[in-house]
């Protein structure tokens, strides 16, 4: 099985590396000798301080499959026959400093028909004179699913899923986007941001403190080592009887000229800040990690 798993993401590396010649997230540099930051407009679950040029449509298209190393993994063929979350969105070049986009997710729970809308806008960009890239972003997420009519129990996540009101169904996320370039060759970003969600369960708490940490480590010519790790600050981790636990992703990343692929390993299951920053309950070394990938085209 691990020599399948091998050869399967080898032609897969091999196939991406061959489609294009150009390299580099799309656009110039920034003025000076640094390139962008990142290659994406995303790391590995969450936003880059990149944003797309004016005028640049990004068709994305998002999947995350089961667990990998439990010891039912090989029943789903290492998670890939279980699927867990897939997510298609579209995100547009306003200016060359503003990007807005939408996408609408299946949901890994308690949540199911997500749709999430973004603003991101870039202050400046690192060069010469600049030590670092600034940007801010603002994420809203509403689930369409069905009603459970059940509110009765106030310590279920079934509970936030009576919608009671139209804004229990409503969750916002709020980031500052802080990126640094060392010479073409590293990257380290910091994202601190608030997550609110309208409607939570007993004993959870609406507003959290998030910290976001993202390093990317350039491999070869057209292929990059990618690390994000979100820390959540929660009045206690274990809410109604469920310990949640800290997302944290490990990502190759493939850029060309028009396209980015990414091969994701992390511990949280859903798409989209709304899912993955609270609702995170999958732990490494238990072998509750899985594999996932992103596929992003430029128009």
């Amino acid at each position: 099985m691990k020599k399948i798993y091998t050869v399967f993401i080898g032609m897969v590396i091999t196939l991406s590396l061959s489609a294009q010649d150009e390299w580099g997230f799309d656009g110039d540099t920034l003025g000076s000798t640094l390139d962008p930051a990142f290659n994406d407009t995303r790391v590995a679950n969450g936003h880059s301080v990149e944003v797309l040029e004016k005028k640049t449509l990004d068709v994305r298209f998002s999947h995350r499959f089961g667990d990998i190393a439990t010891k039912e993994a090989g029943r789903t063929i290492i998670g890939i026959f279980n699927a867990q979350d897939i997510r298609i969105g579209f995100d547009y070049g306003i200016t060359d400093k503003l990007m807005a986009g939408f996408g609408r997710s299946l949901g890994a729970g308690p949540y199911t028909e997500l749709w999430d809308g973004l603003l991101k806008y870039k202050l400046f960009n690192q060069s010469d004179k600049i030590p670092f890239s600034l940007a801010f972003a603002e994420s809203i997420f509403i689930t369409s699913m069905k009603s459970t009519y059940d509110s009765s129990d106030v310590t279920s996540l079934q509970q936030i899923t009576s919608f009671q009101e139209f804004s229990h169904r409503v969750s916002y996320y709020s980031q500052i986007i802080l990126a640094y370039n060392l010479k073409n060759i590293i990257s380290v970003q910091l994202s601190p941001g608030l997550l609110h969600r309208n409607y939570v369960t007993y004993e959870d708490q609406n507003t959290n403190f998030v910290l976001g940490t993202m390093i990317k480590i350039k491999l070869m010519k057209k292929v990059s080592l990618l690390a994000e790790y979100h820390l959540v600050m929660r009045d206690q981790n274990i809410i109604n009887g469920t310990e949640y636990v800290n997302p944290l992703a490990i990502c190759f990343e493939i850029a060309t000229h028009g396209h980015v692929f990414q091969i994701n390993y992390m511990n949280s299951r859903g798409i989209g800040e709304g899912q993955f920053i609270p609702y995170t309950t999958s732990k490494w070394l238990d072998g509750k990690f899985r594999l996932g990938f992103t596929i992003s085209r430029h128009f």
